[in-house]
């Protein structure tokens, strides 16, 4: 257990199963959400970012247009206040000159938050997702991807780059973008000594996959799973969350978190995880 350094060790108890003993499933939606929050925390380590943890909510703001680096979390709103916190919360990211995301989820407050946020212009693209969680000792771990297919754990900023590359490339960002996740990654640590390891897979030497693992808030959350549009539907992508989550269990976690878009649910439930509730993503674009 020593390779997790002392940032992690701050992180709190892993989520454990058993017999006798399994995870409610109110403590499996609030491991979903609170390793998100977790993640979003850690952006205080990136000098682009400030990173403020209010009572009302958590939020980040940087100078880079890009609305995932801007993002509101956690939003916990008086219902006679949520017009005037929803204005004054887009005048900061309006003065900035940067667009901005705003995700609700089972902690968010009110509940109707999302349809507060249409009314004052945020757009919600592909509709709530579904956060999902697993017993990782019960995973069904048979997608390998095609025999041509290896992947590595990241462990230098050569490869770092390329993985920041290649997840852009496949998620269709800008380019920008990608420097700015570079960035954010080496700032947050990568490697078997950090909370953070990244994933590159290669087909036939090239590469055409991410992934990304996240331990906080007592479970083992996967991240940046992409494909490369060519090397899609031969398994990869299963095979790119799979390696993540068995070095997770080999750490001692026995519960995986992720949250899918509506393409990946199935792939995720044939590995063994089940949907406990939704996250919206609500878009605003200067």
């Amino acid at each position: 257990m020593n390779e997790v350094g002392p940032d992690y060790r701050r992180n709190g108890e892993r989520i454990r199963m058993s017999k006798s003993h399994d995870p409610s499933e109110r403590d499996l939606v609030q491991a979903i959400e609170g390793n998100m929050f977790e993640f979003f925390m850690n952006f205080r380590r990136w000098r682009e970012a400030e990173i403020h943890d209010d009572p009302e909510m958590l939020w980040s703001i940087t100078s880079i247009p890009f609305p995932l680096f801007n993002s509101v979390l956690r939003a916990k709103l008086e219902p006679q206040n949520v017009d005037a916190v929803i204005e004054a919360t887009l005048s900061r990211y309006k003065a900035r000159d940067v667009p901005m995301m705003w995700w609700t989820g089972p902690a968010t407050r009110p509940k109707n938050l999302g349809t507060a946020l249409v009314a004052h212009g945020l757009v919600s693209e592909e509709g709530d997702s579904p956060g999902m969680a697993a017993d990782l000792r019960t995973l069904n771990e048979n997608s390998t991807g095609p025999p041509r297919f290896d992947m590595e754990l990241v462990k230098d900023a050569e490869s770092l780059g390329a993985w920041a590359e290649t997840l852009l490339a496949a998620c269709s960002m800008p380019g920008f973008v990608a420097k700015a996740m570079f960035h954010l990654c080496t700032s947050l640590g990568y490697g078997k000594a950090s909370m953070m390891r990244h994933y590159y897979g290669r087909l036939d030497g090239e590469g055409v996959a991410t992934s990304s693992l996240f331990l906080a808030a007592g479970v083992a959350r996967i991240y940046n799973v992409s494909t490369l549009p060519r090397a899609r539907h031969q398994g990869i992508g299963a095979a790119m969350t799979l390696e993540p989550l068995r070095e997770a269990r080999a750490l001692g976690y026995t519960i995986g978190v992720l949250t899918s878009t509506q393409l990946g649910v199935g792939v995720y439930r044939r590995i063994g995880f089940e949907e406990y509730c939704k996250v919206g993503q609500y878009v605003w674009i200067k």
